[in-house]
């Protein structure tokens, strides 16, 4: 049934509707109309621009799996410091990874796929693309393994340790910045390497990081601190806690991977057809 669910969420999903309408929105809301297209205008400007463009960019196709990796937090609960442990390994797996690659878009990033604003050609993979196919296709096979493992299909590598299991998953989360396309990102991404600046990249990346979990790292806190009710319904049979971790990380693993390897293989006419919904 995950697996199902992950599917149809590739067909139904509009990314004109969560890139433009929802992540357009929030972004001129906050930083003011066509925030988007105007230029970044210095290393603070772009330092908000990339918390604020990360937070509009929640919903996106590239960054939704996040949901499958905070998911499983819901069951805990208590003080505040046995709330927010998890979510700082999860934490110190992401900024890893976003820090790394934001150093080194501001080292050599206009000699990166990702700078170049050449439009998708039918019948043709640009490097863009692939590099985006090539993250995704992995990181979505990666959770896909894990939300195995959590139910025992699997060898679980992270049975005894279940800190770097968080880890990981941040590491994942990170990882989503490598080939995204968010149009929002790719200004922030374009700045930051023709800025030249290793440091400012590393920040920036890692702000954007942030900006795509604060909202559902709020909302699985507030489950967890006052969802009592459902805390107990998920520990009064210790399979419930593993059946929702995997459900999460299945259904977030496969919408990665065919999103990103079918999908787009149809958007591109490589592949002869993919189903969509008519506003897809």
């Amino acid at each position: 049934m995950s697996c199902l669910a992950g599917f149809l969420l590739t067909v139904v999903w509009s990314a004109s509707f969560v890139d433009t309408t929802i992540g357009g929105t929030v972004t001129d809301t906050l930083l003011g109309e066509g925030a988007g297209e105007r230029p970044i205008a210095g290393a603070v400007a772009g330092v908000v621009f990339a918390f604020v463009s990360g937070l509009a960019g929640t919903f996106t196709a590239c960054n939704i799996a996040v949901f499958g990796a905070v998911a499983p937090l819901v069951s805990e609960g208590g003080q505040a410091r046995r709330l927010l442990a998890p979510l700082g390994w999860l934490a110190l797996g992401m900024t890893a990874v976003s820090a790394l690659y934001g150093a080194l878009v501001g080292a050599v990033g206009v000699a990166m796929p990702q700078f170049s604003t050449a439009q998708n050609v039918a019948g043709v993979l640009s490097a863009r693309s692939v590099q985006s196919m090539v993250v995704f296709g992995v990181i979505g096979l990666a959770m896909l393994y894990l939300g195995l493992a959590a139910i025992g299909l699997v060898p679980d590598p992270f049975a005894r340790a279940p800190r770097a299991r968080l880890v990981f998953l941040g590491a994942l989360v990170g990882g989503f910045l490598i080939g995204r396309p968010f149009p929002l990102f790719r200004h922030l991404f374009r700045h930051a390497a023709e800025s030249g600046n290793p440091l400012y990249g590393a920040a920036a990346f890692t702000l954007q990081s942030l900006g795509n979990v604060v909202l559902m790292a709020v909302l699985f806190l507030l489950v967890a601190r006052f969802g009592g009710g459902l805390r107990r319904w998920l520990q009064a049979r210790p399979g419930r806690v593993a059946a929702v971790t995997a459900a999460t990380l299945i259904v977030a693993g496969v919408f990665t991977f065919l999103y990103w390897d079918l999908r787009l293989l149809a958007r591109r006419e490589i592949i002869p057809w993919y189903p969509v919904a008519p506003w897809s």
